[in-house]
């Protein structure tokens, strides 16, 4: 997931600028879609989003519950999805497909583990707010072991920001 420079200074995820998702998210829309999930996106995550909407990693490993993961391509944030070609991708599309798996709340009206990213075989990389509504940690859930109101999920790292600078192993 890190690639070194010449100097052996660590550099964060590296993201394929052709793949990104257009047009990139604006404030007014990040500022709707917390209103809707009722969670506060952290700002690492956002500016993240900013630049690398829906993009594919470079290298996109990591190492979760000794199991390595490989991030397929991160989620979008998009105002219309139905008018973008890549809007199976949107978070709010993802997040309604899989509905009752990503809480153990029945009662929920808000966004409990917001999947951020689609991993290699059907797992996500989420933000889960369970915990914490203003500081989610990261995590894997997995989709195997998921069901209705009881999600199965891995930690991966204490904020986004963590995330992106873990290394393989």
């Amino acid at each position: 997931m890190n690639k070194r420079n010449m100097q052996g200074e660590t550099n964060k995820m590296l993201i394929q600028k052709d793949t990104l998702v257009f047009p990139l998210p604006t404030e007014e829309l990040f500022k709707r879609k917390e209103g809707f999930w009722r969670v506060s996106l952290p700002i690492d995550f956002v500016e993240f989003l900013k630049e690398n909407n829906g993009g594919i990693p470079v290298d996109g490993a990591f190492v979760c519950n000794n199991h390595e993961y490989i991030i397929d391509r991160f989620l979008c944030l998009l105002d219309v999805p139905k008018d973008n070609e890549f809007g199976i991708y949107d978070m709010d599309v993802t997040l309604a497909q899989l509905e009752d798996r990503l809480t153990d709340n029945e009662e929920l009206i808000s966004a409990d583990i917001l999947p951020i990213a689609v991993l290699f075989a059907g797992d996500f990389l989420c933000l889960d707010f369970r915990e914490n509504r203003e500081k989610p940690v990261v995590c894997v859930w997995n989709h195997e072991e998921s069901s209705e109101l009881d999600p199965e999920t891995y930690f991966v790292a204490n904020t986004f920001e963590e995330f992106l600078n873990l290394g393989k192993g």
